[in-house]
């Protein structure tokens, strides 16, 4: 029976267990968005993972919304994560970048003072936006959202090149493959609803229209990755970052078919509503399944017991966590003996700051040798 603990191939790149990193965004890059040693130490602690998707990175100076978040759009940057790649290589790892463009999701920034851009420029909602920074004391806090404009259709284009240089730049790095980010109200996202996304012109009204833009971006990395080795992420029914869809099917639909007809390697379904208690699994992967024949990576409120059985049943090929990732560096082998797993609040350490909060949490045979059995 397949578990878990199956290997799982995407095309030539073998996982040899279902338990994925999710991207987790910590915003432990320096100012110019230049990955530290620390983040080197956080990922080779977690290289057990089948997949570790790494955190959302920018791929351009335009998308830069939290502060501290990495890059891929400078030589310093790539040469650092280069370095990254290679560690993680080194203990055994598997690692994919994934491509980041957070569009209208952004607050005033000292590295690039320009208006945020997005589809249409709607400003409406901007209450719901989520963006972090450093606060006045130096911790990082919920920021104000900077309103956006519209973007020409000369930046969409340009947006969207900017996807493949990124893609080309995590190949220079090593990778072993990238995720187009385009869940979570995104830039991808924010084409994709109908709320934000009012154009009239081909990257937007129709279903078609407003799917366009993330097919183009995937469109640019895959002349860098062969397909298999080049994944997405979807939230279609959530509402966070305020990109609304009444009636999501339709987009969705023809956004994941086209990927399938492209080849893509899996296609990641993050259920971002279901940390407000709703939750959204069974309504994607019904969406998804008709019409995506590779591998479906799930995320979102998932504990092991749950993630054993959605890839038994056949549901799901493997589960994405994030939250345990944090607190439980030896989460695979965890998993196998049946836990026990740490759960700790790390209020104020989540994003920003030093090793406090992020490479402090001691493995499973650590604590059994501080502490006994």
């Amino acid at each position: 029976m397949t578990d878990l603990f199956t290997p799982l191939s995407l095309g030539d790149l073998v996982l040899p267990n279902r338990i994925v990193m999710a991207p987790l965004t910590r915003s432990r890059a320096t100012p110019d968005r230049v990955p530290r040693p620390m983040m080197t130490a956080h990922y080779v602690q977690r290289a057990s993972a089948g997949l570790i998707i790494a955190e959302a990175t920018n791929v351009a100076p335009q998308s830069n919304a939290w502060e501290c978040a990495p890059g891929i759009f400078t030589s310093e940057q790539v040469a650092a994560w280069r370095g990254l790649v290679e560690a993680v290589h080194r203990a055994g790892g598997r690692i994919a970048l994934q491509l980041w463009h957070a569009g209208r999701v952004a607050a005033d920034r000292r590295d690039n003072p320009e208006a945020p851009l997005s589809p249409s420029g709607v400003n409406d909602n901007l209450d719901a936006i989520t963006v972090w920074g450093q606060g006045p004391e130096g911790r990082f806090v919920r920021l104000v959202a900077t309103p956006s404009r519209a973007m020409t259709t000369a930046e969409i284009e340009d947006t969207i090149a900017a996807y493949g240089r990124a893609a080309q730049a995590a190949r220079e790095a090593g990778f072993d493959a990238v995720q187009l980010h385009a869940a979570n109200g995104y830039l991808p996202n924010q084409f994709l609803s109908p709320y934000l996304n009012r154009r009239s012109d081909t990257w937007g009204g129709s279903a078609e229209g407003r799917a366009r833009f993330a097919l183009e971006a995937v469109s640019t990395m895959l002349p860098h990755f062969a397909p298999r080795r080049v994944g997405i992420r979807i939230s279609p029914f959530a509402t966070i970052n305020g990109a609304l869809d009444p009636d999501p099917v339709p987009a969705y639909t023809h956004l994941v078919r086209e990927l399938g007809r492209r080849g893509l390697g899996w296609v990641e379904l993050a259920d971002s509503n279901c940390w407000s208690g709703r939750f959204d699994r069974d309504a994607m992967l019904d969406l998804v399944r008709p019409v995506f024949a590779g591998p479906v990576i799930v995320n979102g409120g998932i504990d092991p017991p749950v993630a054993q059985q959605l890839v038994q049943s056949g549901r799901a090929e493997a589960v994405s966590f994030g939250r345990l990732w944090i607190t439980n560096p030896d989460l695979t082998a965890r998993i196998r003996q049946g836990g026990p797993y740490t759960v700790k609040r790390i209020s104020g350490r989540l994003y920003g700051g030093g090793p406090d909060g992020y490479n402090d949490f001691p493995t499973l045979e650590e604590e059994r040798a501080a502490h006994g059995p």
